[in-house]
């Protein structure tokens, strides 16, 4: 089950305990609903919500968050320079400062911190290639180009819809890294360790169900066409 809270986003201008409430009603849907685990697939939720989630759930209830992938990123440059482009609310947070001071502050690696308050309506609206997304990518990782960074953090799980966009702008300027596949395997441990992993076996067992808060289900139809691969059953409701 995929909940998009249409209604509220972006959450990145929001203030702290406003993106504290609203994760916390995301997932205590989720919980309603009887998932097994919630992923908080949101940096800027992640941030904020995290310690709050688990103290309130314990156990049997597990919350897997997110937190840019810095690490990987400060291991591997080259150039010494590495750019992160996440919201401001995901740079206000504990997790992202903490990362820096463990492992690139050792290192010796300048972290750049890049922010756009555009460029999630961009990807919301399909428009990743649009003018107005492609200025806006222009402009916000100019910098870290011209000061010679050579890794960039996605630090936004709408931000690998841009890679395209990305590459058309900069070519091979970057290496790009998010931290999908890690989060993907950290649930998959869990369920795992806690056998909860789904016993029934054969074609087409697996769906995805995506709720959204905004009552704007047909507008996201398009969009959703588009980034969904085709082999994957999945259904679009509005909550309200």
């Amino acid at each position: 089950m995929y909940y998009a809270d249409t209604a509220y986003v972006p959450y990145g201008p929001r203030s702290d305990e406003e993106i504290r409430e609203l994760t916390a009603r995301a997932v205590d849907w989720l919980y309603r609903q009887g998932c097994k685990i919630a992923v908080v697939a949101c940096n800027t939720a992640s941030a904020f919500s995290l310690d709050h989630l688990r103290e309130h759930y314990g156990e049997h209830f597990p919350i897997v968050g997110l937190v840019p992938a810095l690490k990987p990123a400060v291991l591997q440059t080259r150039s010494k320079v590495v750019a992160v482009l996440a919201t401001p609310a995901t740079f206000r947070g504990q997790l992202i400062k903490d990362v820096v001071e463990k492992f690139a502050v050792p290192a010796g690696v300048k972290v750049m911190t890049l922010t756009s308050l555009e460029l999630v309506p961009c990807v919301e609206a399909g428009q990743q290639m649009g003018e107005a997304c492609l200025k806006a990518l222009k402009e916000v990782l100019q910098p870290a180009a011209e000061q010679g960074a050579d890794y960039l953090v996605l630090g936004c799980t709408h931000y690998p819809f841009l890679n395209q966009a990305i590459h058309h702008l900069f070519d091979n300027q970057f290496t790009l890294v998010d931290s999908g596949l890690a989060v993907a395997r950290q649930t998959a441990r869990i369920l795992i360790k806690n056998e909860l992993l789904c016993d029934q076996i054969g074609q087409n067992v697996a769906r995805i169900e995506c709720y959204v808060s905004g009552n704007n289900a047909e507008a996201l139809q398009p969009v959703l066409q588009h980034m969904i691969p085709q082999e994957l059953t999945w259904t679009l409701h509005n909550l309200n």
